[in-house]
């Protein structure tokens, strides 16, 4: 089997990034295309040649996989890949396995053949011909499923996404044009993080109104799709207004309660404020400033997912003041009778 160097196929060192390999591919792409260049004798074949290393150069996983491999190619030979004997050809590879990435192709006819794909690239690097994403259509004088991408070359090839050719390199998937995209800005307060709401902002000189799913963070900026004018995209940053009570961490909350002395010393059941509503906290007797309690589930829900926070209510025993003569002299008492002993030794 012949190896195959995608590299030189597209005319850029081992080392180019992501935008130097695309930028190369782009260009012969255009080069190439049978729609464009019809006279020049083997077009079509190094246009096959092109879309096939850049299926695989730029794909990331695909990339390290086809670069640990050309590190060991003369190895892999030797160890009788193309002997034709049964097993698995990749074994003694770490780190190395056949068909990774996202990459699919069309498939005409036969699928046995690829569509045309090298047979180093069949070998290594063939996807699931079911994973098709593209518009099944027929095209006169096709077969019936033949996937097709019509459209002018600037279409094909411009600034447009990335192409996802078939094996004769002119059909496939293209990302249409993107739409003009608007930003805009809504603040929520904590209640309304905990439940989702909805807000009416300006887009475009117009409003409209956007929901705000629960969960959402400060800062977070949510996309919604098709919302906008024209049906553009709309990137609504969250701003979280301040909140006296309540602390955020994560989904978790955090709070304070105030006690009285005589419901931190004898004990009490205590309404406590929720964002959700109000619930009653058994405080012991005896109960020490500070003392957290946890109300499993009182915290906030997971940006679109299941789970919800905790709300952690920190106790903060406040004394009684403006005690009178006769008050004072039953708290001397009292203390008397408790003896409690030093807390600083």
């Amino acid at each position: 089997m012949e190896y195959r160097d995608y590299y030189a196929a597209l005319g850029v060192p081992r080392g180019a990034s992501q935008a130097e390999i695309k930028k190369a591919y782009r260009k012969l792409a255009r080069q190439h295309h049978p729609d464009v260049n019809r006279t020049e004798p083997g077009a079509d074949k190094r246009f096959k040649e092109i879309n096939e290393a850049y299926a695989v150069l730029g794909d990331e996983e695909k990339r390290k996989a086809y670069d640990s491999l050309g590190a060991n190619w003369e190895a892999y030979q030797h160890a009788g890949a193309g002997s034709g004997r049964p097993g698995n050809p990749f074994a003694g590879f770490e780190g190395f396995r056949p068909g990774g990435g996202g990459v699919r192709f069309e498939y005409r006819g036969n699928p046995e053949d690829l569509a045309g794909f090298s047979e180093f690239f069949r070998t290594f690097f063939a996807g699931d011909p079911g994973a098709n994403t593209a518009r099944t259509a027929r095209r006169a004088g096709g077969a019936p499923g033949t996937r097709v991408r019509t459209g002018t070359i600037e279409e094909l090839f411009g600034d447009y996404g990335e192409p996802d050719f078939g094996g004769n390199g002119y059909t496939g998937r293209v990302a249409a044009p993107p739409r003009e995209t608007y930003e805009a800005e809504a603040e929520v307060s904590l209640a309304e993080v905990a439940r989702g709401t909805k807000r009416q902002v300006d887009v475009g000189g117009r409003r409209i109104e956007v929901s705000i799913p629960a969960g959402v963070a400060d800062g977070q900026r949510i996309r919604l799709t098709g919302v906008g004018p024209d049906g553009a995209n709309v990137y609504l940053r969250i701003k979280l207004a301040p909140n006296s009570t309540f602390t955020r961490n994560g989904t978790h909350l955090r709070r304070e309660l105030p006690l009285t002395l005589d419901e931190a010393l004898l004990g009490a059941e205590v309404p406590v404020e929720t964002l959700t509503g109000r619930v009653l906290l058994r405080i012991p007797p005896e109960t020490q400033n500070g003392r957290v309690f946890k109300l499993s589930g009182q915290g906030l829900p997971q940006f679109r997912g299941k789970d919800r926070g905790d709300l952690l209510v920190r106790t903060r025993v406040v004394l009684p003041k403006g005690l009178s003569d006769e008050a004072r002299e039953a708290a001397r008492r009292f203390v008397d009778l408790v003896a409690q002993p030093n807390p600083r030794q």
